[in-house]
């Protein structure tokens, strides 16, 4: 269902059988409440100052080696909105250790 590379592949998949508007019963998959790690907790591998015109993509491409798994940079740093990350120049990113 998801690529080996998402966050969401190692996640449990949990079904529920719920009734359509017809009265009809209809099992319904889904993907179970990912808890994300606190960046507290991480190995640090690194650290990256952002600069002007950083994107999240390129630096995960670099540090994690897939610019899909600009995830995992989100989660070291305990943050939701990945584009919040290199709106500040300056900032400091931590770059964990693959868990």
């Amino acid at each position: 269902m998801f690529e080996p590379s998402s966050r969401y592949n190692d996640i449990e998949t949990a079904k529920m059988t719920v009734t359509d508007s017809r009265g009809e019963p209809r099992v319904v998959s889904y993907k179970r409440r990912r808890f994300v790690p606190s960046g507290a907790t991480i190995t640090a591998l690194a650290e990256h100052t952002v600069a002007q015109g950083d994107r999240l993509d390129n630096l995960a491409a670099r540090y994690v080696g897939d610019p899909e798994q600009f995830w995992r940079i989100c989660d070291d740093n305990n943050v939701l909105r990945p584009e919040q990350l290199t709106e500040e120049v300056g900032r400091v990113l931590k770059i964990g250790l693959p868990y």
